[in-house]
């Protein structure tokens, strides 16, 4: 789909235009979040832990595959491109008022460091093989790592821009994350019947899902089968690694800086990648700071959580538009391999972190 300017000139005679150009390409995204978040509330959607975000996807690809030309021959393209943009960014910021410091406090310092160390490792690890062994390019690699080791297709979106992925790539990112997210949901709750050491409580279990787990609604998933405890647990752990986004955000900036820093230093002719600061994620941050200040009304944070719901919806399904089913399928089975293998660190060494930093085998 073309490509909508940057920063278009807002002058009165110009807004008009403006509009009617995008006009199309928003009420078919607002038409696909609309239709996903309705389906995520159907009994069989929960059972599977399928969220909003992973149907609109679905929806906007189907759709975006099967009525390509009819898509380009009413111009959706530059307001699908701009929710996919802006839209995204404004959702990434109201994202934040999920989460609570207070909520941090409640599971202490033992869930903060194991959701750091969990996080850092898995990036880590998706570097080194995705990058070294199985010789991925680079945004497919950041995309893959940041679903593993955060908070599934949201930090997808929200790791997008500052990676350069394009639509395929980030479509092929959030798939593992739906594939070995669901397998999580079925799986940790017989690892728990299968790690019956005395140390291993039921919150402790739940602190391991949470700080494992990738999307919010499998790990409330996961966590129920167990107990009501385990999931209060998981979801709070869960939504530390949420909050650990902005700073991931900030660091990876720098990484890719760095970066950009040694390629002009190697060739002279090489873009140099400047540090470029996520303002969104910095929004992330002051949301989690009002929420945790609780001023806000409950009715206004409601409507404020729904309008973040549906804005993130849109972006994905404008991602799922964007996306076609030949470039998925020419990404090949790497991107798979790499997310699998996390899968694997994600299970067994979050289960050996764990174990250490809470003390299963005293």
């Amino acid at each position: 789909m073309p490509a909508f300017p940057p920063s278009p000139s807002l002058s009165p005679s110009s807004v008009p235009s403006i509009f009617r150009r995008m006009a199309p390409g928003l009420a078919l995204t607002l038409a696909l979040a609309l239709a996903a978040l309705g389906l995520a509330q159907t009994g069989w959607a929960s059972r599977w832990g399928l969220t909003a975000l992973t149907l609109a996807i679905v929806l906007g690809m189907a759709l975006g595959n099967l009525a390509q030309k009819l898509l380009q021959k009413i111009r959706c393209g530059p307001g699908v491109d701009w929710t996919k943009h802006r839209l995204l960014r404004l959702g990434i910021i109201l994202f934040g008022l999920r989460i609570t410091f207070q909520d941090i406090a409640r599971v202490g310092w033992t869930g903060v460091t194991i959701d750091m160390l969990m996080l850092a490792s898995t990036f880590v690890l998706a570097l080194l093989i995705g990058r070294r062994w199985l010789r991925l390019d680079e945004p497919t690699v950041i995309l893959i790592g940041a679903g593993s080791s955060i908070c599934g297709a949201a930090a997808v979106l929200a790791a997008q821009p500052m990676a350069k992925g394009s639509s395929d790539q980030a479509s092929v990112a959030v798939a593992t994350v739906v594939v070995f997210g669901t397998l999580s949901m079925f799986g940790y709750p017989l690892l728990h019947s299968w790690l019956a050491w005395p140390g291993l409580s039921d919150g402790a279990f739940g602190i391991y899902v949470g700080s494992t787990v990738h999307e919010v609604a499998q790990v409330v998933v996961a966590g129920r089968a167990v107990s009501e405890i385990a999931a209060d647990q998981a979801v709070i752990t869960k939504m530390i690694r949420v909050m650990m986004l902005a700073p991931f955000l900030l660091a990876l900036s720098a990484l890719l800086a760095v970066r950009g820093q040694q390629e002009e230093e190697e060739d002279a002719g090489a873009w140099h990648k400047r540090l470029v600061v996520p303002w969104f994620a910095l929004g992330f941050v002051l949301m989690a700071g009002v929420r945790s200040l609780g001023g806000l009304p409950p009715a206004l944070l409601n409507a404020l959580l729904q309008l973040d719901n549906l804005l993130l919806a849109m972006a994905m399904g404008a991602l799922g538009l964007g996306t076609q089913a030949s470039s998925i399928a020419r990404a090949g089975h790497r991107p798979l391999v790499l997310a699998a293998l996390l899968f694997v660190w994600l299970v067994a060494g979050g289960a050996l972190v764990n174990g250490l930093v809470q003390g299963w085998w005293r």
